[in-house]
């Protein structure tokens, strides 16, 4: 007679233990175990629980290969999520150790395997072990399906809500509470009267707790902040190096001599490589929304930006249209202060569009979820591949179905106060998405490749790059772990049936994507890799910072660019000013967001101003995927970088008034799961 000691760990969130039965079978290659029952019944597995038993044999089982666990129906269904179970070999000092992390409903079994990494199915010398790989994708696959929601955006999970999503990737109890009550919206307010002054805007900011709110508020209508917002505000990937002005954009140089430095010019500052450019012709022609029965505006506007050696990047010009003409005029800053700063206004409302629809939604949410699926689609729990992204996808395919439904819906939140909500969503979507390319989402090439590599106090592209660096050092190591030689990465069939599911089904309708045609070295796997955590991580905390909608919010973070309204406008609800001359203070309160728009952006962003409730940070992995020594020091050398990166970043903003926080690796979560 063997005897096996064997640990169960169930999950820690609220109702992951059981009051069912729960039975135990260990599969070896010589036979398996008794179906052993591990509980009374309501007194183990509770939350949090780690259970010991012993389970016999009556011989040797040999190899052990596959733990089976089964969950019978007690008194009432109460499902179970076991974290891993361990297995002690008889008369041996080796401990297994079987990484489960799934949910268990109903009366069902389950077979895990031994955590050990696995690439290749060849690797698998047991034909039993090869038939449960086979099989665990072939239940995934009818599990998790690709589908279209609109048109020229990237595909997704076919769930038409959260509510038919597996329970694997469904929130936890506490964050679906948390989650849900955060939906209680001030949404009721019924006023639609223009405030009277900006100072009024005060009249929501009670509740102001943020030091960078605060100084926001305080500065907002500064050129010197304007251009700061441009670095290191809602959009920072706006931005890029002028060499020559459009010819849309006639700028003379006697228009702005007066915002340059002494002794220089526009055609010396435009050589010099000191002149920037935002331009929002993605914007053009984008319909606008309708709200309470009004219809909203929408700009395209051109800004030039100037790096002045004593005030750094200021505006020098703007042009609120892409056509020029006299009902399009180039605003400047020695025109009238009304005029200039609802120029400024127009372009951060522009700047709200394009952050919140096309950097965030679709470069981070759409594109992080086809990695998502393909993952879930073809490789096997046991891939390392599949242990090394599973910590970075968690909760991103319920966030977006609740995005599907609750934000950017034909009812959702967008549609009610955002001037590009319904139909202009959609099309300004899918214009970027036809323009969407591979490098672009690799943080060193679209610095480059905006010319913007050299911008001083650019805080965001150096902290982005270091991070980019941890993750791409980080993934490579594992990589190369994993995959000794390029060949290897190549007759994995797996990965590259992976691969496929992401260009060929996810990024469909992109032959400009950029993508190889399959991957060939370690090196394209580790780079795609990166992008897929770089994107879910990194990238996506700069965003949800500064998203007042709760449906993708870092809670604890957004409030500091969105929370004062004249900042960062959700609509507009007067078209732009044609005459320089005519702009009052009640053309601008007209134009703003109401007092029931504003109300609404103020509601939502200090009703969710606080932390999740199982935030995970980046380099943090509670769910234990990897038992491997080697993968271990990878982990622990990817997390001594971020510490030196953390280290760094707040070193550097020792004594400095308005900081910039926002990569702190300690702040980024895990993956999207807001």
């Amino acid at each position: 007679m063997e005897v096996y000691n064997v640990t169960v760990a169930t999950g820690t969130s609220e109702y992951s233990g059981t009051n069912n039965y729960i039975f135990v079978t260990l599969v070896g290659e010589k036979g398996e175990s008794e179906r052993t029952i591990l509980d009374n019944p309501g007194l183990d597995f509770c939350r949090g629980a780690v259970d010991q038993y012993k389970v016999t044999s009556p011989s040797p089982l040999g190899s052990l290969l596959l733990v089976r666990l089964e969950k019978q129906r007690y008194w009432v269904e109460d499902n179970w999520f076991c974290r891993y179970v361990t297995v002690e070999l008889p008369g041996e000092d080796t401990v297994l150790t079987f990484p489960c992390y799934r949910w268990l409903i109903g009366d069902t079994k389950v077979e895990i395997r031994e955590g050990t990494a696995k690439t290749l199915a060849s690797d698998d010398s047991s034909p039993q072990l090869q038939a449960h790989r086979k099989t665990e994708l072939q239940e995934r696959q009818k599990t998790y399906r690709w589908v279209t929601w609109a048109p020229g955006i990237p595909k997704c999970i076919d769930a038409k809500t959260e509510a038919d999503l597996p329970q694997d990737v469904r929130f936890d109890n506490e964050k679906r509470s948390d989650f849900e009550h955060s939906l209680h919206y001030k949404l009721a307010i019924r006023f639609g009267k223009s405030w009277n002054d900006l100072d009024d805007f005060k009249r929501i900011f009670w509740k102001l707790r943020s030091p960078i709110a605060e100084y926001c508020m305080e500065h907002w209508k500064e050129d010197w902040f304007f251009g700061y917002q441009c670095m290191n505000g809602s959009n920072p990937r706006m931005i890029k190096r002028c060499k020559k002005l459009p010819e849309n954009f006639p700028v003379t140089p006697n228009m702005v001599q007066s915002s340059m430095a002494p002794r220089t010019d526009l055609d010396k500052e435009l050589k010099a490589g000191n002149i920037y450019l935002l331009d929002y012709v993605i914007m053009d022609g984008v319909p606008a929304n309708t709200i309470k029965g009004k219809l909203q505006h929408i700009a395209a506007p051109l800004c030039l930006l100037y790096q002045h050696p004593d005030e750094g990047l200021i505006p020098i010009a703007i042009q609120l249209g892409q056509i020029p003409s006299l009902d399009t005029p180039i605003f400047l800053p020695k025109d009238p202060p009304l005029a200039w700063l609802l120029a400024k206004m127009w372009v951060r409302h522009s700047e709200f569009q394009v952050f919140q629809v096309l950097s965030h939604l679709l470069r981070t949410h759409l594109v992080v979820e086809v990695f998502c699926v393909a993952t879930l689609r073809q490789l096997p729990a046991v891939h390392p591949i599949y242990k090394l992204l599973a910590p970075h996808l968690r909760y991103t395919l319920e966030i977006n179905c609740r995005g599907r439904t609750q934000l950017i819906s034909a009812n959702g939140i967008f549609k009610r106060v955002v001037s590009t909500g319904g139909d202009g969503l959609l099309i300004l979507a899918q214009r970027e998405y036809k323009v969407l390319t591979y490098r672009s989402l690799q943080p060193h090439n679209d610095f480059t490749d905006r010319g913007v590599s050299q911008l001083p106090k650019y805080f965001y592209r150096e902290h982005s790059l270091m991070l980019w660096e941890a993750i791409h050092g980080f993934v490579s190591g594992m990589v190369n772990l994993y995959y000794p030689s390029d060949r290897d990465m190549q007759e994995d069939l797996e990965i590259q049936a992976w691969f496929r599911d992401i260009s060929e089904e996810g990024f469909t309708e992109l032959p400009n994507f950029g993508l190889p045609s399959k991957l060939n070295t370690r090196e394209e796997l580790s780079t795609l890799l990166s992008v897929a955590i770089f994107s879910s991580t990194s990238q996506h905390i700069h965003y949800i910072v500064y998203d007042f909608f709760g449906l993708f919010l870092l809670i604890f973070l957004q409030f500091d660019w969105c929370a004062w309204v004249p900042n960062t406008p959700c609509t507009m609800r007067r078209p732009p000013p044609t005459d320089k001359d005519a702009v009052t203070m009640e053309m601008i309160m007209a134009t703003l967001p109401d007092i029931s728009q504003s109300c609404i952006q103020m509601a939502i962003t200090w009703h969710l101003g606080r932390a999740q409730p199982d935030a995970i940070p980046l380099g943090t992995y509670t769910e234990e995927h990897f038992t491997e020594g080697k993968a271990q020091e990878q982990i622990d050398k990817f997390r001594r970088e971020l510490k030196k990166i953390e280290d760094h970043i707040l070193k550097q903003n020792e004594g400095l008034e308005l900081q910039y926080l926002f990569l702190l690796p300690s702040r980024i979560e895990n993956s999207i799961t807001i």
